[in-house]
């Protein structure tokens, strides 16, 4: 299975650095992705909507006796 994105690529070198993997499955991904251009992430990071401000509670009136 080749790898889908550069992101993907580092996670897995990380891996095999770490003994998580072993040399053949990350030489079998790297020999199946080839020369393919890959982008940086599969997916964009969301953009995140800023929260909307609370909006203060109406004060009850005062009666006048």
């Amino acid at each position: 299975m080749p790898f889908k994105s550069k992101a993907q690529r580092r996670k897995f070198a990380e891996l095999l650095v770490n003994g998580k993997i072993s040399p053949e499955t990350y030489e079998e991904w790297n020999r199946e992705t080839g020369r393919a251009r890959l982008p940086e992430r599969v997916k964009p990071a969301s953009k995140r909507r800023p929260r909307p401000k609370s909006r203060p509670k109406p004060r009850a009136k005062r009666r006048s006796r």
